[in-house]
């Protein structure tokens, strides 16, 4: 449908692009979707395209929430904007040197095993450059929607970068990711 080509499934990080960041959130009742989202992962679903859900979640880790906080607030995001076909939450700290924490590719790739997909196929949306690295790891393409806390830097770094989630979706419809096939 349109230019989507050879994109199957999108993946979003969680805080901070689909939902308001409530640093280490542990209550549904505080999720609160970022503007603009139901409607962009409407476009997405109606495009025939995967969705999903890759998240660092390290207040597990950190003793700050439990995994069943993590699992509340995550199907309260479900409620408001999924349902997702994929979630992959990564539970562990900076210096546990897991494969699944971003800048790791693990979430992406188990998400892109989840769905049968190979990296290639799907595209992954976040707010940090963690999130860019993640996916440039796992073979994936990426459009960086920056907020308040990524960094210059990250901005600068990132061959996509959208304004809102919207716009996002719009590089992600229109084909315009397939260039990134090309980058050396």
């Amino acid at each position: 449908m349109g230019g989507t080509g050879t994109l199957k499934a999108v993946l979003f990080d969680r805080d901070g692009t689909l939902v308001v960041d409530v640093p280490y959130n542990g209550d549904p009742k505080l999720v609160q979707p970022m503007d603009g989202a139901l409607s962009a992962l409407e476009r997405v679903r109606r495009a025939g395209l995967a969705t999903g859900v890759v998240t660092n979640q390290s207040g597990v880790a950190r003793g700050l929430v439990t995994l069943d906080q993590v699992m509340s607030v995550n199907q309260r995001v479900d409620e408001l904007l999924g349902p997702f076909d994929v979630w992959e939450i990564c539970p562990h700290g900076p210096k546990d040197g897991c494969d699944c924490r971003k800048p790791a590719p693990g979430m992406i790739l188990g998400a892109c095993s989840t769905l049968g997909l190979l990296p290639e196929e799907v595209a992954f949306v976040g707010d940090i450059g963690a999130d860019m690295e993640a996916a440039a790891a796992a073979g994936a393409r990426s459009v960086l929607v920056p907020t308040d806390v990524t960094r210059r830097e990250e901005i600068a770094a990132a061959r996509f970068v959208a304004e809102d989630l919207g716009q996002a979706v719009d590089l992600v419809l229109s084909g315009a990711l397939e260039e990134q096939d090309t980058r050396v």
